[in-house]
């Protein structure tokens, strides 16, 4: 799963590259090359799908990022426990010495 999500934030990355290259903050760039306003799918519209596309492609990344970093937390380690005294030590196993009585 870790690496299917991966797969995924780098394909949304670098589709993130190309819709970013092909604007123009100029109001030039790819969306000029489709025609006038008055046709069908014109620049207002190729405007409006690539900035819908860029914000969204970057969502996918921010929240892919947080879910894979949260999946890939590592636990937190746990201390052994002692046994306890009232435990009966088993066969080949000796019993443990209270730390403040003398040997």
């Amino acid at each position: 799963m870790i690496t299917a999500i991966s797969l995924i934030i780098i394909l949304a990355s670098i589709l993130l590259v190309f819709v970013v290259y092909v604007q123009n903050p100029k109001g030039g760039g790819l969306s000029t090359d489709f025609g006038a306003a008055h046709q069908l799918g014109g620049v207002q519209k190729t405007n409006d799908f690539i900035d819908k596309a860029t914000w969204s492609l970057a969502g996918v990344v921010a929240v892919l990022s947080i879910f894979l970093t949260l999946q890939m937390k590592t636990p937190e380690a746990v201390a052994p426990e002692e046994p306890d005294a009232t435990e009966q030590p088993q066969e080949g196993q000796q019993q443990p010495q209270p730390a403040n009585t003398p040997q």
